[in-house]
């Protein structure tokens, strides 16, 4: 196994029982966010669940997963670095808000102030772009290149051939590894619900309700997957064995983000139901 991959998997998550049996910045692509949306309604608590459905009558049909994406569908410079962070490749990924996040302009941040929005604020219209947003950034910053680097823009200048074609390293991150899945993505949907992640103790991971509302700690863990040795190929041209190795990754961090995007809305939503109740 790759060694980043082996540092990975070993360090952040243990799956139980389930792991054997060129666009720019826009994370997961697509299919992997709308997947990212459908996994998180699933587990929303019942008071969760209620306000959710509530917000998303006032876009008739809209699911979590049919929303997951305007975040991409409507993105301006005003908001392009809500969806990423960099981090110096020389600070061991521990993140300086006033450092990495000047005036709240990344994802972090991004994720903080729309959870405030999604908690605190009376306009259902508000409400419901905090929810829009929330569902994507919390996908964004669990795709180990939206919390890497400057110098190569997240992965990006880092050309490589893959899949008879030419893509660069954040490419082949965000879409090219879930449009590329064995049997596709209907395929990576099943095999995501065969199995929930669940936290073991660890220097990185205590609990993922303890981490339930830590952007922050998601991006640490995203760096350190990309700085790992072997995330960035040693050649051009991309190793079979790096896709192979690479996509019970993939998995594991789309479920992660799923799992983490449902208790931040667990957390946020039960809190502000007394208020609304009054």
């Amino acid at each position: 196994m790759l060694p980043f991959l082996q540092r990975a998997l070993r360090t952040f998550v243990v799956l139980v029982g389930g792991l054997g049996a060129g666009t720019i910045a826009h994370a997961w692509g697509v299919d992997g966010h709308r997947l990212v949306g459908e996994r998180a309604a699933e587990q929303l608590s019942p008071a969760a669940r209620t306000q959710v459905q509530n917000l998303l009558q006032l876009e008739a049909g809209s699911t979590l997963g049919s929303i997951a994406n305007w975040a991409d569908e409507t993105r301006s410079r005003a908001t392009s670095a809500w969806h990423y962070v960099n981090l110096p490749r020389d600070a061991s990924c521990q993140y300086d808000p006033q450092r990495d996040c000047p005036q709240g302009q990344c994802v972090v941040a991004a994720i903080e102030q729309q959870t405030q929005i999604l908690r605190t604020a009376r306009d259902p219209e508000q409400r419901l772009k905090a929810l829009k947003y929330l569902v994507h950034f919390v996908a964004d910053i669990h795709q180990p290149l939206h919390a890497a680097f400057e110098d190569d823009r997240g992965g990006n200048t880092v050309q490589l051939q893959a899949f008879g074609r030419g893509t660069n390293l954040h490419a082949l991150w965000d879409s090219g590894l879930i449009a590329q899945w064995p049997g596709g993505t209907a395929a990576l949907s099943a095999e995501l619900d065969q199995t929930r992640p669940r936290s073991k103790a660890s220097d990185d991971v205590r609990s993922d309700r303890r981490n339930a509302r830590n952007p922050a700690q998601w991006a640490e863990e995203s760096c350190r997957i990309a700085s790992a040795e072997g995330f960035y190929p040693n050649q051009r041209r991309l190793p079979a064995d790096y896709v192979e190795r690479a996509q019970p990754l993939v998995r594991l961090r789309l479920q992660l983000a799923a799992q983490r995007l449902a208790e931040l809305l667990n957390n946020a939503l039960t809190e502000t139901a007394p208020k609304e109740a009054k």
